[in-house]
C-alpha cells in the first residue's frame, strides 16, 4: 500500500499578495509571496533612435526570479507628475504634440494619440514583447492600458479622445491585437475600461468576447460595490473563468492600506470575503508590510487563486487515475498537469473552476513513479512547485 500525502504550505505560483519589486521585504522574506510587480517605460526598452534593447528588463525579470518569484509587469505612458515615456524617434517628429496639464497638482505630460507613428510603434512593442515574453515563465501576469498609470482613465488632468487619449477606434484595434499575439502569458486591462466615456467596450459582444483579464486598482474601497463591482460586471460578470481577475488595494486614503487585511477590512468588508466574491488570482499590496505580520500576508496570499486537492488515487495494471478537486476561488490560467515521476498526465489543470473535480490519468507508470507523484507546469519557474493537498491510500484495482 502506498500512501499519498501532500499539503499546501506556501503561496502557491501565480497567486497573493504582490510587492513591488524594490520592496526589501520581498527580499528578506521570499516565502511570504510569489509575485512582484514593477512598472516599466516604454523608453526602458526602446532608445531614442527608436532601437530595441531588452536588457534592463532582463535583468528586472532576473532579479526577482532569483527571489522565487515570478513578475507582473504593466507598461505606461503617463505617470503623474513625470513626462511620458514615449520613445525620443517619436517625441522628435514634428508633428507629434504632447499636452502639459496638471494632474493631481502635478505638471504631468500627456501623449499625443492621434500621432499614427505612436499608435503603429503601440502595436509594434507589444507584438514583440509578445514573440520574446509570451511564454517566459519569469512573467506571470502582464497589465496594460491608457492614462494615468495606464489605468484607462484620466480622472485629473486634460482629457480628450484622439489626443491625450486613444480614440475608441484605435482602442479597438489594439485589443483586437492584444488578443492576437499573446497565446501563453495572461494580459489584463483596468476594470476602468468599463466606462463608456473611454472605451468602446461596454455592449460590444465582439470585444468582450476577447481573453483579456481584469485589474481592479482601488479594490476594498468603500464604494467599492456601487461603482468597482459595476464595472466588473460590465467586463463580464464570469470573465474570472477564463482570464485572470486582479488589482491592488485601495489607495483612497490611509485607512485602506493600514485595514485593507484587518478582520473587518477598511470598509466592513473582509479582504477573504471580497477576493471570494470577484475570484481573485492576485492583489498588490505593497504597503502591507508596514501594517501586517508576514504570516498575515502569508495566510490571505494562501487565500486566494487555484487550491488543489486529490480526493482518490487508484491504479489499474499501469495507470494511474487521481480524482482532483479544486479548493480555491479561482482556476489555474496557465497548462499544468499531474505527474508521476516523468510521466504526465495529458489532463489539463487549466480552466478547473472552483468546486468542480476531474480525473487525470497518468499512464505507464512504475510503483517507484507512484512515490513520486507531482503537479507540473511549464508556466513556473524551474524553482517553483504547485503544491497540492492529499491525506489518502493509493488503491489497486
Amino acid at each position: 500500500m502506498i500512501s499519498l500525502q501532500s499539503k499546501i504550505s506556501g503561496v502557491q505560483p501565480m497567486t497573493g499578495i504582490a510587492l513591488w519589486a524594490d520592496n526589501p521585504i520581498a527580499e528578506r522574506h521570499p516565502e511570504a509571496v510569489s509575485l512582484e510587480y514593477r512598472y516599466c517605460g516604454y523608453d526602458e526598452i526602446v532608445d531614442a533612435q527608436g532601437r530595441y534593447d531588452w536588457t534592463s528588463l532582463e535583468s528586472v525579470l532576473d532579479e526577482i526570479a532569483a527571489r522565487n518569484h515570478q513578475a507582473i509587469l504593466r507598461f505606461n505612458f503617463v505617470y503623474v507628475g513625470k513626462k511620458t515615456t514615449v520613445p525620443g524617434w517619436i517625441r522628435q517628429r514634428n508633428d507629434y504634440h504632447e499636452t502639459v496639464g496638471k494632474s493631481e497638482g502635478k505638471e504631468t505630460w500627456f501623449c499625443d494619440w492621434g500621432n499614427k507613428s505612436l499608435q503603429e510603434f503601440t502595436l509594434d512593442f507589444y507584438r514583440k514583447l509578445a514573440d520574446r515574453y509570451d511564454r517566459d515563465p519569469r512573467i506571470a501576469f502582464l497589465q496594460t492600458g491608457f492614462g494615468l498609470w495606464a489605468e484607462y482613465h484620466i480622472y485629473d488632468g486634460p482629457r480628450k479622445l484622439g489626443k491625450t487619449f486613444p480614440d475608441k477606434s484605435f482602442q479597438e484595434v489594439f485589443l483586437r491585437h492584444m488578443d492576437a499575439q499573446f497565446d501563453t502569458l495572461p494580459w489584463s486591462i483596468s476594470i476602468d475600461a468599463a466606462d463608456e466615456t473611454y472605451s468602446p467596450l461596454e455592449d460590444n459582444a465582439d470585444l468582450l468576447a476577447l481573453d483579456f483579464g481584469v485589474f481592479d486598482d482601488s479594490f476594498l474601497c468603500k464604494p467599492h460595490s456601487k461603482e468597482n463591482a459595476v464595472n466588473w460586471r460590465i467586463l463580464g460578470p464570469d470573465r474570472w473563468k477564463r482570464q485572470p481577475g486582479g488589482g491592488e488595494f485601495s489607495y483612497y486614503n490611509n485607512k485602506d492600506q493600514r485595514q485593507a487585511l484587518s478582520k473587518e477590512g477598511p470598509n466592513g468588508v473582509p479582504f477573504e470575503v471580497a477576493a471570494k466574491q470577484f475570484h481573485l488570482s492576485y492583489i498588490i499590496g505593497n504597503d502591507q508590510p508596514r501594517f501586517q505580520s508576514i504570516e498575515r500576508i502569508k495566510s490571505a496570499s494562501r487565500a486566494i487563486g487555484y487550491r488543489f486537492r486529490v480526493t482518490a488515487a487508484a491504479v489499474k495494471g499501469n495507470e494511474l487515475r487521481l480524482r482532483v478537486t479544486n479548493e480555491g476561488i479561482a482556476p489555474i490560467y496557465r497548462d499544468a498537469y499531474f505527474a508521476a515521476g516523468k510521466k504526465r498526465s495529458t489532463k489539463t489543470l487549466k480552466g478547473l473552476l472552483p468546486g468542480e473535480s476531474c480525473v487525470c490519468s497518468v499512464s505507464g507508470v512504475s510503483e517507484n513513479d507512484l512515490r513520486q507523484i507531482t503537479i507540473v507546469c511549464d508556466s513556473v519557474l524551474p524553482t517553483q512547485s504547485i503544491q497540492f493537498d492529499a491525506n489518502l491510500q493509493v488503491q489497486w484495482q
